[in-house]
């Protein structure tokens, strides 16, 4: 008869920890227990990489080019909302893509007050001209 070997374990208030088999990482688990294998363990003997990996290739198509209306891609190929129709491959002239609209930076706090303080400089300032016209006695345009 095999001799069962318990791994290492330990009591945290009424909670069983027990050690990993293999790398040794402690889980929780019931007080019947022996031994134990985790999650990631058990991953890596299945065949699961222990991070996914980005699975996208890019196409070299722009952004978006699936929603257009109709899409020819540089090769000829002709696409109505994403699906390709190769009755009409090599027809059609290239979609031009424009490029994307550069996007204007975020102000600082410290630039929004500067900004806010000018406006209310010349603000002022016109208020004081105008209260001069007036008391000059000139009005209107």
């Amino acid at each position: 008869m095999k001799k069962k070997i318990e791994y290492h374990s330990y009591y945290e208030g009424n909670v069983r920890h027990m050690a990993c088999m293999t790398c040794g990482r402690y889980e929780v688990v019931g007080d019947s227990t022996i031994s134990l294998k985790c999650s990631r363990c058990v991953l890596i003997l299945v065949g699961f990489p222990e991070e996914a990996k980005s699975t996208y290739k890019p196409t070299g198509r722009p952004p978006g080019w699936h929603f257009m209306k109709e899409f020819v891609d540089k090769d000829g190929t002709v696409f109505h909302q994403g699906k390709e129709v190769p009755k009409l491959k090599g027809t059609l002239p290239p979609t031009k893509v424009k490029p994307p609209k550069k996007k204007t930076k975020r102000r600082t706090k410290e630039q929004i007050l500067i900004d806010r303080h000018n406006e209310k400089k010349a603000a002022l300032k016109k208020a004081v001209k105008k209260q001069k016209d007036f008391l000059n006695h000139k009005f209107g345009g």
